[in-house]
């Protein structure tokens, strides 16, 4: 059973024997230069383990044990069923782990442990398994030819793939990634975040114990400057895939144009509009979910809802009932079950979302709620939730994505108004419109320059949907059959028969 209390989960995360080391063709190994870098825990600033810091000699390493492994066939040629076993064992016991799973992820990167525990653990293992399933029950093509002629249109695995994940969700990205990749019989160089590794190098050892064969699943944590460009710029990764921030999304595809062309796919930032109209059927409900919407995660979300947009004829009553759902927002110690806002990734990160919130104070921007570090500002990366009002599309906290607890509301006065706001961005994650209008819901939807576009509901979703942006929020999708595209080639064989 899992800590149901504060002092539990503390006891629990005394007695955890963290491993930190890189997990390189079926075994644990330090760093080449046998540096390491601090784990630091965010909620209090104390060290809690020391990371491999891999550079371009473990990059190497790695990706000659992938491509070996790949080449071998020990998992591409594997029978699909047998392949679909494997994944939905390691799915098992990712779910059998789940304690030490979560409490890694809490003590990473700040999230509240009921969130990594109840969501992020159960929804990783789904990813896991849910890929698996799809291995034996999809089908490739026969084209309809003359009758001389057989013409196969067939799937196969691209090679080598690196994955490099950000620390927001560190183990359930990484599987929305490594799930398809794995499942279409790749070979996998994992990178996850220096600020947020230590689920990864656990789920490496989890792989090996579910019967991945050595050097087919393969974890180098350490810096995007060196083992991150390393793996991009690597001749033999043939597929690069990556969540994080559009300044790094751009320099990786120069990487890819560098080295060999790999592809790359890249789901990237999101400054996300949640449009409310006067006619909403429940403007109670879509004040939750606007809160939830921004605030979940402490705002540490791509797809989060940071610009909030209110027709102006109800504009001060939603804004006060949005200003009271936030509220119900409060930061405390991630380790809490209790606990619904936990800390920032880090000291650096909040310095970050504060001066954000300088910049809308000093922008003209109206501060309705918070904008401050709470609890220990000096050990923990603490920022309370915060509402601005009176904000225009031009002001740097309605363009630039902030990444944290910072909720921007923009009044409009009809359709082609919120529109026209929404799409005035360089980013195309997500977008919510919320309205009693089915008309209206249908004929906006099709307007907004989004990826995905929710109707009245923020951010609701499963593993059938795919997830990923338009304009400077990336290509290809995660999720869904159609994240299986990114890792395969397609071949056509033509065959003149006698």
């Amino acid at each position: 059973m899992a800590p149901d209390n504060l002092n539990q989960w503390q006891e629990y995360v005394k007695s955890l024997k963290i491993e930190g080391r890189a997990f390189i063709n079926g075994g644990y190994t330090a760093a080449q230069s046998e540096k390491t870098f601090a784990c630091i825990n965010p909620a209090n600033s104390e060290q809690i383990a020391q990371i491999a810091e891999c550079e371009e000699a473990d990059a190497e390493k790695a990706v000659q044990a992938a491509s070996h492994s790949f080449e071998a066939g020990t998992w591409r040629n594997m029978a699909p069923k047998q392949r679909k076993q494997v994944l939905l064992k390691l799915a098992a016991l990712m779910l059998e782990h789940r304690t030490e799973l979560a409490a890694l992820e809490t003590l990473d990167m700040g999230k509240p442990i009921s969130e990594s525990y109840n969501v992020d653990i159960p929804g990783a293992a789904e990813v896991i398994s849910w890929h698996a399933e799809a291995i034996d029950k999809i089908y490739d093509e026969v084209a309809p030819t003359e009758a001389n002629v057989l013409a196969t249109i067939t799937r196969e695995p691209i090679g080598v793939v690196a994955a490099i994940t950000p620390w927001n969700f560190p183990l359930w990205i990484a599987c929305w990634k490594i799930g398809p990749a794995l499942a279409a019989g790749n070979s996998v160089v994992l990178k996850p975040s220096e600020k947020s590794s230590l689920t990864a190098i656990k789920l490496a050892q989890l792989a090996s114990d579910a019967g991945i064969p050595d050097g087919v699943f393969n974890v180098v944590p350490g810096y995007g400057h060196t083992v991150g460009k390393a793996l991009a710029l690597h001749m033999q990764v043939d597929c690069l895939a990556f969540t994080g921030s559009t300044r790094i999304a751009r320099q990786l595809m120069i990487y890819a144009g560098e080295s060999n062309m790999k592809r790359v796919w890249l789901e990237a930032g999101g400054k996300n509009p949640n449009i409310v109209f006067a006619d909403c059927a429940d403007l109670d409900k879509a004040a939750r979910s606007a809160a939830s919407g921004c605030f979940y995660n402490q705002g540490e979300v791509c797809v989060a809802a940071t610009r909030l947009l209110v027709e102006r004829s109800i504009h001060d009553e939603f804004v006060e009932k949005v200003r009271q759902a936030s509220q119900n927002f409060k930061p405390g110690d991630p380790l809490d079950p209790d606990t619904n806002m936990g800390a920032l990734v880090d000291k650096q990160h909040q310095g970050s979302v504060l001066q954000y919130i300088d910049k809308g104070k000093q922008g003209g921007a109206t501060l309705a709620l918070g904008g401050k570090a709470a609890l220990d500002v000096d050990k923990g990366a603490f920022v309370e939730p915060t509402i601005f009002t009176a904000v225009t599309n031009q002001m740097p906290i309605a363009r630039e994505e902030i990444f944290g607890p910072v909720m921007s509301v923009i009044p409009f006065d009809d359709e082609q108004d919120a529109i026209a706001i929404a799409n005035d961005s360089d980013y195309g994650l997500g977008a919510a419109l919320w309205t009693a209008s089915l008309s209206r819901a249908h004929k906006l939807s099709k307007q907004l320059r989004a990826g995905s576009v929710w109707i009245n509901n923020y951010n609701d979703g499963d593993m059938t949907v795919p997830f990923g942006g338009f304009k400077q929020s990336g290509n290809g999708r995660d999720k869904s059959l159609h994240a299986l595209e990114k890792y395969t080639e397609l071949k056509t064989t033509w065959i003149e028969l006698d």
